[in-house]
């Protein structure tokens, strides 16, 4: 007597071997079909046995034209695909090497020509007075100093006070100047002079 086997009891007996892939019947089945009819190499030496009739000999011959076919194929795609990857890479690295070498030759010239002030930072004349080259400031033997690039009287600005008036105290020369150009000495307290 035969018994009937049902899902239920497959499940319960079995179910543990299945329980990572719910499609595993699907896949299983998918697999079986693809191995009756395989392509490329494999399916063109299962197919060279076969028939005698002319329709079984044609078949075949098709069959495998059309599995060198695939083969070649897949062949010519896949050097294609390595032949393309490697001028890619030997693009890149030429890329890489041209920019190198233009950053070499920049670094070479730039340390060739180094820029340098020919004068001497302070330059002192016979009447007493000096020239700061770098800071552009004339300085006269009475202590005047003038701005040689705008040729206006230098004031160091370090060392004003700006008042709300609009009067401004020169600290390191004692001088007061009043909105209206008057120049008092803060020491003395005498006017200097009105330029206004």
């Amino acid at each position: 007597m035969s018994s009937v086997i049902n899902a239920a009891t497959v499940r319960s007996v079995y179910g543990s071997l299945f329980a990572g892939d719910p499609n595993w019947l699907a896949d299983t089945f998918t697999a079986i079909q693809n191995a009756k009819y395989p392509a490329g190499l494999m399916g063109m030496l299962q197919n060279a046995r076969g028939g005698t009739s002319n329709k079984s000999f044609m078949q075949q011959r098709s069959m495998a034209a059309n599995n060198l076919a695939l083969i070649s194929q897949n062949s010519v795609a896949d050097a294609s695909s390595l032949i393309a990857q490697i001028a890619s890479e030997n693009q890149r690295k030429a890329d890489e090497k041209k920019l190198q070498d233009a950053l070499n030759e920049l670094t070479a010239t730039q340390n060739m020509v180094k820029p340098e002030n020919t004068l001497d930072p302070f330059i002192f004349f016979s009447n007493g007075s000096t020239l700061d080259t770098n800071n552009n400031i004339l300085t006269m033997a009475d202590g005047t100093q003038i701005d040689t690039t705008t040729g206006a009287k230098y004031v160091d600005t370090s060392s004003i006070i700006q008042m709300a008036n609009g009067a401004y105290l020169d600290t390191k020369n004692n001088i007061l100047t009043l909105p209206d150009g008057t120049r008092i000495d803060t020491v003395t307290g005498l006017n200097l002079s009105v330029t206004a």
